[in-house]
């Protein structure tokens, strides 16, 4: 823009008619655009030299590409001016949101200056009614070269993918390929059967996708888990604090079946069906299981989901690709440093956390599966599209399962690939719980949430979906980022009813 300010001045036309076409800058540009006007007013007319001269002087700035200044001017509007701020969402409409953005970067803030985190960078995206009202980064994707986070970054999404893979394997049952009562070993014959307590069990894709199958975490020691969940849940150690072997693995894997590898021969954690235990390995099985179901490979399938969904940003967490505006990803050392995260070989783990993403693309996401999901409560659907997911696949996949309380949300069940809290209000004039889905993720140098909260009140004559979708994603690992994007979700949840 600085270039083009200063080419239409060396036309001939006057500073004040050139850079009034750029009066809309926000407040924070308008200081460096002014000294741009007023460097080339004094060059144009101040210093008595002729015309021709006067325009030499523009020609040669524009050929240096003199105008920094209004250049940063520019990025900082594209990151902090919200009405003509798209990023990487088709649709922006921030007119009302202005407090709740406010709010809510300040509690972005307080995570990633704070010194119990010192996260480097991280993104959000926040959308209202389908319409994305706030996309930003905040800090830095790149430490060493100081490269600034922005809607564009691509992170690692950790155990969101699971949210991902869980509604893949959803459009195969619609399709007919994939039954989710069925034993596993009807797909994967290489995954053996089970045996607990001498007898033996079924292990289902139903089971793998609510983390009910009996196959471990990345804890081994199968007694020291069952002490764990003996205990209350609000004492049970949260899965964001161990640290395996297992989670830095560099081996490659050449395929989904090769990847069961490492854990398919161990023995079960609980009897399938009775207990709940959050497993990534149990998603890896099932994205085995999706393979042989689909005929096609996971990645294949998970491609063409992201390309009916216009998530084109998300992709596997392959080392060898250059996949543009990827960050890099940290950790705190024992010295509660930041440094960079040793290197890790994901293809172990697609379908739990192997893939990366933008936050505008998992608003994306997160608004399909609303909408799915909303259109099954419409009375007249005359004229619109029908949902990604059937109706009754959209309820099933957000339907929490019995005996199957997260670790993230002491009020929450897992369901299919989604943690559920059902809305609920047990006394007057007290609290009352709303309907929200949510999944969290945390992996080597990354951290993640996506939060969906729909609508209280349908409103039948309005276009869907309806209600808020935050996602935050970040380049530090270990970092607890769901109260955060409750409290981000209720903010513009407020606005939204004002505005209405």
């Amino acid at each position: 823009m600085a270039l083009h300010i200063l080419h239409q001045c060396s036309r001939g036309f006057s500073p004040a008619r050139v850079c009034v076409r750029f009066s809309g800058l926000s407040a924070r540009a308008q200081p460096h655009l002014q000294r741009v006007h007023r460097f080339i007013h004094r060059t144009s007319h101040g210093s008595g030299e002729s015309s021709s001269s006067s325009r030499l002087w523009l020609y040669g700035l524009y050929g240096l590409g003199l105008g920094g200044a209004v250049t940063f001017a520019v990025a900082l509007k594209s990151r902090r001016d919200l009405a003509e701020s798209p990023g990487d969402c088709e649709r922006t409409d921030a007119a009302g949101y202005r407090g709740a953005v406010e709010t809510s970067r300040e509690l972005l803030q307080r995570i990633q200056v704070s010194a119990e985190v010192g996260a480097p960078g991280l993104v959000v995206g926040v959308s209202v009614d389908g319409v994305q009202v706030w996309s930003e980064g905040i800090g830095l994707a790149d430490l060493e070269n100081r490269v600034p986070c922005t809607p564009d970054t691509v992170m690692r999404i950790a155990s969101v993918s699971k949210a991902l893979t869980a509604t893949a394997a959803a459009r195969l049952c619609q399709e007919g390929k994939l039954k989710l009562d069925e034993p596993v070993q009807k797909y994967v014959p290489e995954f053996p059967k089970k045996q607990f307590e001498g007898k033996e069990v079924t292990i289902t894709p139903r089971m793998l996708m609510s983390h009910v199958s009996g196959i471990r975490h990345y804890e081994k020691d199968g007694k020291k888990v069952r002490r764990e969940l003996e205990k209350p849940l609000e004492e049970r150690t949260s899965e964001f604090e161990p640290e395996f072997d297992e989670y830095y693995l560099k081996d490659r894997y050449n395929s989904v079946i090769d990847s069961l590898n490492f854990f398919k021969d161990d023995p079960l954690i609980f009897k399938p069906g009775t207990t709940y235990l959050y497993s990534s390995h149990a998603f890896i099985l099932l994205s085995a299981v999706m393979e042989r179901a689909g005929a096609v490979p996971y990645l294949d399938q998970m491609g063409a989901m992201f390309r009916d969904l216009g998530m084109f940003h998300t992709v596997p967490d392959k080392n060898d690709p250059l996949i543009y505006h990827r960050s890099r990803f940290y950790h705190l050392n024992k010295k509660r440093r930041v440094v960079n995260t040793p290197y890790v070989d994901n293809s172990c783990k697609w379908g739990s956390g192997g893939f990366l993403s933008t936050a505008g693309d998992l608003l994306r996401f997160g608004n399909a599966l609303l909408y799915s999901y909303q259109i099954t409560k419409l009375k007249d659907t005359e004229g619109m599209l029908p949902g990604f997911l059937k109706p009754n696949t959209a309820r099933e996949l957000w339907t929490p399962v019995t005996k199957t309380e997260g670790s993230w949300d002491k009020d929450g069940q897992y369901a299919q690939g989604w943690l559920v809290v059902e809305e609920e209000q047990k006394y007057g004039q007290c609290r009352k719980r709303r309907h929200y889905v949510s999944h969290t993720g945390a992996a080597v140098g990354a951290s993640s949430v996506l939060l969906v909260l729909p609508a209280e009140k349908l409103e039948q004559k309005k276009q869907l979906p309806q209600g808020v979708v935050v996602s935050i994603i970040m380049n530090m690992q270990f970092v607890y980022l769901y109260e955060t994007a409750q409290a981000i979700a209720h903010e513009f949840e407020r606005a939204r009813l004002q505005k209405m």
